[in-house]
C-alpha cells in the first residue's frame, strides 16, 4: 500500500550509466519511453562509460521509493528496488515495468515497522541475484526462488538496514565501509 506522505518517484534509467545500457526511445512508438534533459559532461572521461548519443528515459513511474537498480544482461532487464512495497519490479523494452519478487526484504509473517523491502541489489560472478535486504537485516542471494542468507551481522551484531553492495572484478564481494549494525 502507498504511503501517502511519501510522493511518487518515477524510476530513471539514469543512475547515469544505466541510460548507456537501455536502448533508444523512439517517439511513434507510445510504449518505448519518454526521452528528456540533457547529460551533462565536465570530464570527458565520462564519455567512457556513456556514450555522447545517449539520452535520459523515463522507463516508469508510480512508485513509493524506488532504489538498487540493477541491470541483468542475461535477460536484457533492469530489476530495482519499491522499498515500502516490499518488491523488486523488473522493467524490460517494450514490456513496461511489472514486479517480479514480492517480498523482497521482509520475509515474516508480523507486521513490522521500518523499511520494508530490499534496497541494493546486484548480480555475483555466477548471474545470481543478491539483495539488501532492509526487512530482514540481511544481505541474501536468491537461489532457486529462496533466500540463503550471506551475511547479516557485523563484529558479532545484527545489522540494522544494509544498503548497497558490489563486487569486485575479481567476484569478491565489496563496500566502502562496514553496514552499520546494532546490538540486538
Amino acid at each position: 500500500m502507498r504511503n501517502p506522505s511519501r510522493p511518487r518517484r518515477p524510476i530513471l534509467a539514469a543512475f547515469a550509466a544505466f541510460v548507456a545500457l537501455v536502448p533508444s526511445a523512439h517517439s511513434e512508438d507510445p510504449s518505448s519511453p519518454l526521452t528528456f534533459g540533457t547529460i551533462e559532461r565536465l570530464d570527458a572521461r565520462l564519455d567512457k562509460l556513456i556514450p555522447r548519443e545517449a539520452k535520459l528515459e523515463k522507463l516508469a513511474e508510480g512508485f513509493d521509493w524506488s532504489e538498487g537498480p540493477a541491470w541483468d544482461a542475461r535477460e536484457g532487464r533492469l530489476l530495482f528496488s519499491d522499498v515500502p512495497q516490499n518488491t523488486v519490479f523488473q522493467w524490460k523494452q517494450g514490456a513496461g515495468a511489472r514486479p517480479f519478487l514480492k517480498p523482497s526484504g521482509y520475509t515474516g509473517t508480523e507486521p513490522r515497522g521500518g523499511e520494508p523491502g530490499s534496497n541494493g541489489l546486484v548480480f555475483d560472478p555466477s548471474g545470481r541475484l543478491v539483495l539488501c535486504q532492509h526487512g530482514d537485516r540481511r544481505v541474501a542471494r536468491l537461489v532457486d526462488g529462496k533466500f540463503v542468507t550471506l551475511a547479516d551481522r557485523f563484529d558479532g551484531k545484527r545489522f540494522n538496514s544494509p544498503n548497497d553492495a558490489t563486487y569486485s572484478s575479481k567476484g569478491t564481494s565489496s563496500s566502502p565501509t562496514p553496514p552499520m549494525a546494532s546490538s540486538s
